[in-house]
């Protein structure tokens, strides 16, 4: 049996739930580390903060005001790590 890879975080109002007990604004989400892509409309586009990362590049604007659920990677509940300390 394959163990999931992601989890689907509903944004609401520009935040999403990122841990049980803690809320992040969605823009904090483009330069966490977790972040994989965010639903803008009817399309997927993958996290700015996979930028930086040599296997998926990602380039696209992202409208984050209009961005409805973000899929994050954190399935081990660190929460928000920004991927400032990846990039130094």
């Amino acid at each position: 049996m394959t163990e999931k890879s992601t989890r689907t975080l509903k944004a609401e109002k520009g935040f999403v739930k990122c841990l049980p007990d803690k809320s992040e604004n969605v823009e904090k989400c483009r330069f966490c580390v977790h972040s994989v892509a965010f639903l803008h409309g009817e399309k997927y586009i993958k996290s700015p903060a996979r930028a930086f990362c040599t296997l998926t590049r990602s380039t696209e604007e992202v409208s984050l005001k209009d961005v409805t659920e973000v899929v994050c990677d954190d399935l081990k509940g660190e929460g928000y790590r920004s991927m400032m300390n990846v990039i130094s």
